[in-house]
C-alpha cells in the first residue's frame, strides 16, 4: 500500500487549534509514525486561515500572510525531520523521496480567497511550492461562490477575477481544487480550464445528498476530464451526521467508480479537519489499511486499489506542465 492523501488540516491543527506537539511528536490524526504506518507516500497539507480569526486583523491579507507562515513551517518540519519527509513540487519529487524513504510533503491552500483579487499572490505561493488551491471554503470570496443549500448562492459561479484565477492556475500546471465550490462554480472551472481538476476532499451526492458533495453528473464531467476526487472520511458528507463508517466509504468508493470508472476515485481524508464523530471507524492515518480491506472485501483487486491509493493521484500530477523545481 502506498497511499497519497489529497486533504489533511493538520498543520493548522497544530499551529491554531492548540495542537501538541509536531508532525513528529504530536497528537493529531496525521503524524510521520502513522503515516509510515499506512505506507504514505505523499501527504498533502492544507494551508487554511479561518476567516472570522482575521477579521479585526486584516482579514483576507491577514490570512495570505499566516498562509505564509504555514508553508515555512512545514518547510521548517521538512528540515527538523529530514529524514522521514520531504517536500514535493511534482510527481518526480514524490518518486525520488520515495526512492530515498521519505514521506513526501505537498503544499496546498485551502480558500483562494487569500489572494483577494491580487494575482500576483499566485505566483508567489507556486514558488513557496503550493501546488494545489482548493478555490472556495465556505465563503464567497474573490474568485466565487461556495456550496451552499441556498439554489440562488448555489448555481453561482466564477467571478471575473476567479476566471483569470483558473486560467493562469492551468497556465502554470497547478491543481484546481472544486471542493467546496457551488455548482456554478464547477461549471466555470470545467469551462475555463478543464485540465487538471479533481475534487480534493468530497463525495457523491447520490448517497450523501450534502452540497459539499460531487452529482453524478459533475463525477462524470470531471472523469471525461481525467479529473478525480478524493474520498472524504467526515461522517456528514458519507451519509450519517455523527459517525464516520467504513460501510459508507466503500459505498461512496464504488459509487465513483461506477459512475466515473477506475481511474477517477482516490483519498482526501479531511483529517484533523473535523472531530465530533461518535463512531470513527477509521480514527487516524494509521489505520487506513482498514479501509483497504473493506474494499477488498467488497471485490476490488489489487491494480483498483493501487489506483485508488496513489496511480490516480500521481497520474493527475504527471500530467501537469512546468512542476520543476
Amino acid at each position: 500500500m502506498k497511499l497519497i492523501d489529497m486533504h489533511c488540516d493538520t498543520v493548522w491543527k497544530l499551529m491554531d487549534l492548540g495542537g501538541e506537539g509536531d508532525l513528529m511528536t504530536g497528537s493529531c490524526d496525521v503524524t510521520i509514525p502513522r503515516m509510515r504506518q499506512a505506507g504514505t507516500l505523499a501527504q498533502f497539507f492544507a494551508c487554511f486561515g479561518y476567516l472570522d480569526d482575521f477579521k479585526d486583523k486584516g482579514g483576507y491579507d491577514a490570512c495570505y500572510r499566516h498562509i505564509l507562515d504555514m508553508a515555512a513551517y512545514l518547510k521548517e518540519q521538512t528540515e527538523i525531520h529530514k529524514n522521514d519527509i520531504a517536500l514535493a513540487r511534482s510527481a518526480d519529487d514524490i518518486c525520488r523521496n520515495a526512492r530515498s524513504g521519505k514521506i513526501s510533503a505537498v503544499l496546498t491552500v485551502e480558500e483562494g480567497g487569500v489572494l483577494n483579487g491580487d494575482l500576483e499572490r499566485l505566483d508567489v505561493l507556486y514558488d513557496q511550492g503550493v501546488r494545489l488551491i482548493t478555490l472556495m471554503w465556505n465563503y464567497e470570496n474573490c474568485i466565487g461562490y461556495p456550496n451552499s443549500r441556498d439554489a440562488s448562492v448555489m448555481w453561482q459561479g466564477l467571478k471575473p477575477f476567479g476566471i483569470e484565477v483558473v486560467e493562469k492556475m492551468n497556465d502554470k500546471g497547478m491543481i484546481i481544487d472544486v471542493s467546496h465550490a457551488s455548482d456554478g462554480t464547477f461549471r466555470d472551472v470545467m469551462e475555463y480550464a478543464p485540465g487538471a481538476v479533481v475534487a480534493s476532499h468530497s463525495n457523491c451526492r447520490a448517497l450523501c445528498d450534502h452540497p459539499r458533495n460531487l452529482t453524478d453528473e459533475m463525477i462524470r464531467r470531471l472523469a471525461n476530464e481525467g479529473g478525480i476526487a478524493g474520498l472524504n472520511l467526515y461522517g456528514p458528507f458519507l451519509g450519517t451526521q455523527d459517525e464516520s463508517r467504513l460501510d459508507e466509504m466503500t459505498a461512496h468508493v464504488l459509487h465513483m467508480i461506477d459512475v466515473g470508472g477506475g481511474e477517477f476515485p482516490a483519498i482526501g481524508t479531511d483529517f484533523d479537519g473535523f472531530d465530533g464523530m461518535k463512531t470513527l471507524d477509521i480514527p487516524d492515518a494509521g489505520q487506513m489499511e482498514l479501509l483497504w480491506e473493506a474494499l477488498k472485501k467488497k471485490g476490488l483487486g489489487e491494480d483498483q486499489l493501487d489506483k485508488i491509493w496513489s496511480g490516480n493521484v500521481l497520474r493527475v500530477f504527471k500530467s501537469l506542465r512546468d512542476l520543476q523545481q
